[in-house]
């Protein structure tokens, strides 16, 4: 009931709830504080208290002198906080200590957590071994060795968990102390086996286990436990399940840091935790304000899945909204890349298929149809996702566990005792207490906090809100108040359940106590869906930080001040009573688009700059309030405005159907090119003329190179050349040479692609655009590939995939994922670049990223053929051909995959269908016009054609190709012209090949393939 804190993780320390030391005078009283806190909540007996400070040496008087010890100890507590003397009480046949403020506490909370935040901060919570300065003491001996048990097991915990998200080498740094003070320790040890795997080093990991199996034999005449000696075989058998998690495919826990304690649900979290595992969907059911996002977010705490726990906030989701699956897509971090063509719902499938993942869909009620629809495709099509929903009905599935989530418990009578036990009871005390330091539950509060529990159904709302009127009328005057408000309600509609109209009674009386202009805030601020910074609430309601910090007083509005900036919020129920109380509703939602939209407009230059990260996540903190502005007048206007940030987060569906509403004459020209722009990234076919007419109408440049550089995708080159604008500002400028950098490495122009990359590079760094420095480098890396300097190219895309993963980008983690591959292979590091190209497609298809996808198959797909997986070859660049032939002009990548799949049938003993698919490549080439995809076609020619002297002049041909278009061949490209170059040597004899050589390199490319 007071502030005291206790802490035993380390030297026994007492403070206040300010921090403040509380000074604990005399050896004696530390120890009996210390013996009470190692059985706290229990009564010690007395004689057991004396022989524990004492022992063998007691005093003539010892009752008497112990009495002494106790009075010291509750002086001490007293003289820190009033009333904290309480704690210590007298109860036959001894002394209790009544107090849940010790560190213990909340470490055994953080413990059953899974997550590495929550276990970081548990063992962050220690200041050295437990009862340190007791050591010695026989009676914290047995506690202090359960905790340090206990810190161990965490510490385990901690290494899986980051582990998982792939941090093996910090995880292998971290545990090398550790297991050298626990070296028999075998669960430890597997860990670090792990992590010492993970980070490629085996060796280091075998001597590891070696050391273990020597000391058990040595010191213990045992074995390693089969669990270790079959990870042991696992090492040496270089399992693939040991790899490192991919850093960007990892899904993390995402749930929101706990603000307060949660109080009196320990028995339904247990039984929660126990439902989970079994049942894949259970629905938390109940009114509002009866705790059930509170209960569903600390229950997914406490699980352990191996993907993680996911939120899904629903309720800024307008009453009937559809978009549930882009919902559950945006808390995936899933985002909309080029090409897309699946829908939201098969996309959340695509992106959970292979995940065991427990999913928190939270305020279902007002979505339930499309709730249900989804969770039912989940359920049904990917195994791995369990689903906890709140919601004030049930989704109706079939399989779906329903668990009301009652009210606290009440006490039937005024007893103090009976009080105490009461949750209800606790949660109102803890609450009051933090409103006024003196308040306590003692024998002249007790019979008020029970009559204020019953009244009050025991609805943890209800109880916060009463009590903050605590000190301002006292317990005994907050009874009163409510028994006038209830019996004025009582003849409430019918169809509205009984614990709602309690709760809004209870709203509704916190709403009469405040004077006309802080209700006029408080309803102003509903019109935030999720939460608003000072600045905005200031400007949107025409109010001051001192009405807000009045509100926030009362516990009508929060602040929550765990992310980069504080924010107000309304609690739900609040918030949908203050709506239907707002007066002036249009004019304020005009204010908020007004504010809104100003702020995009804002944000729109700062993407293309040196503070582009900070905008990014300023624009998704408010993402729900630009949405609700966007339909309350910011219009299109604000949907221009936000264009950008849209096609960096991947939304362009959401981008699309924001453009789709009419505008001004000058709205409209701004739109037209983000229009078109968006339509050609999800794979729509436009007119050239309608493209034209779009970007002619771009004031600025920024949407026409944005249209013009999706038209590259479509494989239209000429007209993306065309249509690309005259830089009007250094970012279009470094944007339009992108595109031109694109361009050329299509094309094989190897001046034009070092030119305009470079140039590009510079300007970007020069503006601090990450993202624009991103794109210019890896045509860069593109370049340097091309010209055979691989280690440059590949810590090019090294860093590119560092910025990628920065900035949340992930269809371009994939594409930087997918260029190492490829450098890998190109090296004949295959084992590598399929690692590489199974991260990158794995979460390519994650993201929905029908680009990223292409470019990650076709090096799985080269991986395989290099490595002689001819089967696995064949299926992935089949697959590929297909998709490319498809295309309404030739796709980009098509040459190069006809060239390799006409390889992989070659090995396989089908000589004359390879030589069909090199054809069909070079002509695909000759009708891109693009010389540097006419090599590939004639050395595979070469391979395939039945005639030795044919083959040689080809390859003559496919040689002077390559020094005309400096593009030398790659160490894996290579062993394909010298396993073709022995073979005809050996069946021409030397100087008869040289001279068919020589004939071929006088020959064109077309005249070389005019030789078949």
């Amino acid at each position: 009931m007071t502030a005291v804190q206790f802490g035993v993780l380390g030297p026994l320390a007492v403070t206040t709830d300010t921090g403040e030391p509380v000074v604990v005078p005399g050896t004696k009283v530390r120890a009996l504080l210390a013996d009470l806190l190692a059985n706290r909540n229990q009564v010690v007996s007395a004689d057991r208290l004396i022989d524990d400070l004492w022992g063998d040496d007691a005093p003539a008087n010892p009752a008497g002198a112990l009495q002494v010890r106790v009075s010291q100890l509750r002086k001490a507590l007293n003289d820190a906080e009033p009333g904290a003397r309480e704690l210590v009480e007298s109860r036959p046949p001894g002394y209790l200590l009544r107090v849940d403020a010790v560190d213990v506490g909340r470490f055994d909370e953080l413990a059953r957590c899974a997550d590495v935040e929550r276990l970081t901060e548990a063992l962050a919570l220690w200041r050295g071994e437990a009862y340190a300065d007791m050591a010695d003491a026989e009676f914290v001996r047995a506690e202090a060795s359960r905790l340090a048990e206990q810190r161990l097991v965490v510490q385990e915990r901690l290494a899986q968990a980051r582990l998982a998200r792939g941090e093996h080498d910090l995880v292998a740094a971290d545990l090398a102390e550790l297991v050298a003070r626990h070296p028999l320790r075998e669960g430890l040890r597997a860990v670090q086996l792990r992590a010492l795997y993970a980070a490629c080093r085996q060796s280091e990991a075998l001597e590891s286990y070696a050391e273990l199996r020597a000391r058990l034999a040595e010191e213990l005449g045992l074995d390693p436990g089969p669990e270790l000696v079959a990870l042991h075989r696992r090492i040496l058998e270089q399992d693939a399940g040991l790899d490192a998690p991919p850093r960007a495919a990892v899904i993390r826990n995402d749930l929101p840091a706990p603000l307060d304690e949660l109080i009196g649900r320990d028995e339904a979290l247990a039984e929660l935790l126990t439902l989970l595992p079994r049942q894949r969907l259970v629905t938390l059911l109940g009114p509002g304000g009866v705790g059930k996002t509170r209960l569903a977010t600390e229950t997914a705490r406490a699980t352990s899945y191996p993907d993680g726990v996911r939120l899904v906030e629903l309720a800024p989701l307008p009453a009937g909204d559809a978009s549930v699956a882009e919902q559950v897509l945006g808390a995936l971090g899933a985002h909309e890349a080029a090409g897309t063509t699946q829908s939201p719902a098969d996309r959340v499938v695509t992106a959970l298929r292979h995940r065991q993942v427990l999913l928190v869909l939270d305020n279902c009620e007002h979505v339930i149809e499309p709730v249900a629809e989804l969770v039912a495709r989940l359920l049904r099509d990917v195994s791995g996702v369990s689903v906890l929903a709140t919601s004030r009905e049930p989704l109706g599935l079939t399989g779906e566990l329903l668990w009301e989530v009652p009210p606290l418990p009440v006490p039937d009578d005024g007893d103090l005792d009976a009080v105490r036990r009461s949750a209800a009871a606790r949660l109102f005390v803890a609450r009051a207490a933090a409103q006024q330091r003196g308040f306590r539950l003692d024998g002249q509060t007790a019979t008020a906090v029970a009559q204020l529990c019953r009244r009050l159904d025991g609805l943890p709302l209800a109880l916060e809100l009463a009590a903050t009127r605590v000190r301002a009328l006292g317990v005994r005057g907050v009874v009163d108040r409510l028994d006038d408000r209830f019996r004025l309600l009582t003849t409430a509609q019918r169809d509205v359940p009984p614990r709602q109209r309690t709760l809004t009674a209870v709203i509704g009386w916190s709403w009469d106590l405040l004077d006309e202009s802080d209700r006029l805030v408080l309803a102003q601020l509903a019109v935030f869906p999720d939460g608003c910074t000072p600045e905005a609430a200031e400007q949107v309601c025409r109010t001051d930080l001192d009405a807000l910090a009045r509100l926030v007083d009362r516990s009508l509005v929060v602040l929550d001040d765990s992310g980069a900036a504080p924010r107000y919020r309304l609690l739900e129920s609040v918030a949908a009573f203050c709506l239907e109380r707002l007066t002036d509703a249009d004019e304020v939602r005009g204010r908020h688009a007004t504010y809104y939209t100003e702020l995009a407009e804002r944000a729109d230059p700062g993407l293309r700059g040196a503070d582009q990260q900070r905008w990014l996540a300023l624009l998704d903190t408010e993402l729900a309030n630009l949405r609700s502005a966007l339909t309350h007048g910011g219009g299109l206007r604000l949907a221009v405005a936000l264009s950008w940030y849209w096609f960096l987060r991947g939304r362009l569906t959401e981008a699309r159907r924001a453009l789709a509403v009419p505008g001004d004459p000058e709205q409209e020209a701004r739109a037209a090119p983000w229009r078109v722009g968006f339509a050609l990234s999800q794979g729509e076919v436009i007119a050239p003329d309608d493209v034209r007419a779009a970007v002619a109408a771009d004031p600025s440049g920024h949407a026409a190179w944005f249209a013009a550089n999706a038209v590259i995708e479509h494989g239209d080159l000429a007209l993306a050349s065309e249509l690309l604008p005259t830089a009007a500002d250094p970012w279009t400028e470094a944007a339009v040479l992108t595109s031109v950098a694109h361009i050329a490495h299509a094309n094989g122009d190897q001046a034009t692609l070092e030119r305009t990359a470079t140039r590009s590079a510079a300007l970007f760094a020069d503006l601090g655009d990450r993202w624009g420095r991103l794109r210019a480098t890896e045509w860069v890396g593109g370049l340097a590939d091309m010209r055979g300097e691989h280690e440059r190219a590949f810590a090019l895309h090294r860093e590119g995939l560092r910025w990628a993963e920065e900035l949340a980008l992930w269809p371009q983690v994939c594409a930087e994922l997918s260029w190492l591959a490829w450098l890998a292979v190109q090296t004949r590091d295959y084992a590598q670049g399929r690692e590489l190209a199974e991260r990158a497609y794995d979460l390519a298809v994650e993201q929905g990223s029908p680009g990223a996808l292409i470019f990650a198959e076709m090096s799985l797909g080269l991986a395989a053929r290099r490595d002689g997986k001819l089967d696995l070859a064949v299926t992935h660049l089949s697959h590929l051909a297909d998709l490319g032939r498809g295309e309404s002009q030739p796709a980009l990548y098509l040459p190069m995959v006809l060239v390799e799949l006409g390889y992989a049938v070659e090995q396989g003993g089908d000589p004359d269908a390879a030589l069909a698919l090199h054809i069909e490549a070079f002509e695909v080439a000759e009708v891109m016009a693009t010389m540097r995809d006419a090599v590939g076609p004639l050395e595979g020619m070469a391979a395939a054609v039945r005639s030795p002297e044919v083959a040689a002049r080809l390859l003559g041909a496919a040689a002077a190709a390559r020094l005309a278009t400096q593009s030398p061949a790659a160490p894996a490209e290579r062993d394909d012209t010298d396993r073709v170059t022995t073979r005809l040597r050996a069946e021409l004899g030397p100087e008869r090949f040289e001279a068919l050589l020589a004939e071929g390199a006088r020959l064109s490319p077309g005249e070389a393939r005019a030789q078949l």
